[in-house]
């Protein structure tokens, strides 16, 4: 039920996308050998996430955003090759997160603690990738779920990636689609107003969101790569959060928050490595974003990566953000009676915010971390960030890789 203001970006932010170089041998088919699946990693990612601020849309832009989540994953990497040497890749993820949210205890303030109050999220995924190393091509496709008190999704997502011979260059296209049903829940002072001619409480309502992403990525030379990247959406259905509040100008009208039934998102990006000697990266990433609901948002990140010996290295991410505000976002009581569409969220304001972090990794795959030899790497990443309206949050990230 929660706004997940903070997955994509902290996520992103925490754990950047890196250009990979693929190595190709050959084998005499003649020779080959039935083989057993492969454990090629595993990997253990659990976090911690506070934050707070005043501009609640649950009601109407003022109040607590008091949120605690906890977010472990865990997913398991295995692989064989056939006959003609060719790699089959299949990957199998599960994920849980228990929050609690005091903005959602606000929905029915007469309840002490109420279900929206905490909450758990169960997404498991399975993924498959055909990887054909004569051609230089990689076929890929995963289904996935996820499930909490009012909400449950099924995504399906196929893909298709073409490396150039020199190893040097790389297209991708993936398409992804997501079916979504909410469980619409109103403001308790709204459950019996039929006014509302969107939803009811207790109406189970569609939401379908698609994404076509592209991307090219060059080697240019031993110490430069770059990426370019978009992710096309498309989403149709319930985009309204049915629970948040809106006050408007009379002062004595309130009514659940109501949006189109449609957008439209286009985001452009480019990604560059920089490899600065032998003991520092520097990673950016610059993004710009347009929706057919009049944002337009800027995403500016770097990332220096500093290598402190053969086994250990320290980072200093850095992300600015900010956007301009939706057609349909005005704050408490500046909203009229007459507008089709109106909301008070102020993830729609217009806003800029600062996310600066610090991370530590260790890998050693001979001897293994704390001589565990199965334990690949260790990485402990911690992260702040900051809106110009008040909103602030921490999170701190561990991640292990097994092999």
């Amino acid at each position: 039920m929660k706004k997940r203001i903070f997955a994509a970006s902290v996520l992103a932010f925490i754990f950047g996308n890196n250009m990979r170089a693929q190595d190709t041998q050959t084998t005499d088919s003649s020779a080959y050998k039935k083989q057993k699946l492969k454990i090629e990693e595993v990997n253990f990612i659990s976090s911690y996430y506070k934050q707070d601020g005043n501009n609640s849309a649950v009601t109407g832009g003022v109040g607590t955003e008091k949120l605690t989540d906890v977010a472990t994953t865990f997913d398991i990497k295995v692989s064989k090759r056939d006959k003609n040497n060719n790699k089959h890749n299949f990957g199998f993820e599960l994920g849980i997160d228990t929050y609690t949210s005091a903005s959602s205890d606000k929905i029915d303030p007469n309840t002490v603690t109420s279900a929206s109050y905490q909450d758990v999220r169960v997404y498991p995924s399975a993924n498959y990738s055909y990887e054909n190393l004569e051609k230089n091509y990689i076929l890929n496709g995963g289904l996935s779920f996820s499930a909490e008190y009012d909400y449950t999704s099924i995504g399906a997502n196929v893909g298709f990636t073409k490396i150039s011979k020199d190893k040097n260059r790389e297209f991708s296209v993936k398409g992804m689609a997501f079916f979504d049903t909410w469980k619409v829940i109103l403001p308790v002072e709204l459950r019996n107003n039929p006014s509302d001619d969107e939803a009811q409480q207790g109406d189970m309502k569609p939401r379908t969101s698609y994404n076509l992403g592209l991307t090219l990525s060059q080697v240019v030379n031993k110490n430069f790569q770059v990426a370019f990247l978009t992710d096309i959406g498309y989403q149709q259905g319930l985009l309204a959060t049915k629970f948040n509040r809106v006050y408007f100008g009379d002062l004595t009208n309130v009514k659940s928050e109501k949006l189109p039934d449609t957008r439209f998102k286009l985001p452009f990006g480019a990604r560059a490595n920089y490899f600065l000697g032998d003991h520092v990266v520097l990673r950016t990433f610059y993004r710009y974003y347009w929706d057919n609901w009049g944002i337009n948002s800027h995403t500016i990140s770097i990332e220096p990566s500093i290598k402190l010996s053969a086994f250990s290295s320290l980072s200093i991410p850095y992300r600015f953000y900010t956007q301009s505000a939706a057609d349909y976002f005005k704050p408490i009581f500046l909203h009229g009676l007459a507008e089709e569409f109106y909301t008070s969220d102020y993830d729609l304001s217009k806003f800029s915010s600062n996310m600066i972090g610090l991370g530590y990794k260790i890998t050693d795959a001979d001897k293994g971390i704390f001589h565990v030899k199965r334990i690949n790497s260790l990485e402990l990443r911690y992260g702040f960030y900051t809106r110009n309206n008040g909103l602030d949050s921490h999170i701190i990230t561990l991640a292990m890789k097994f092999k």
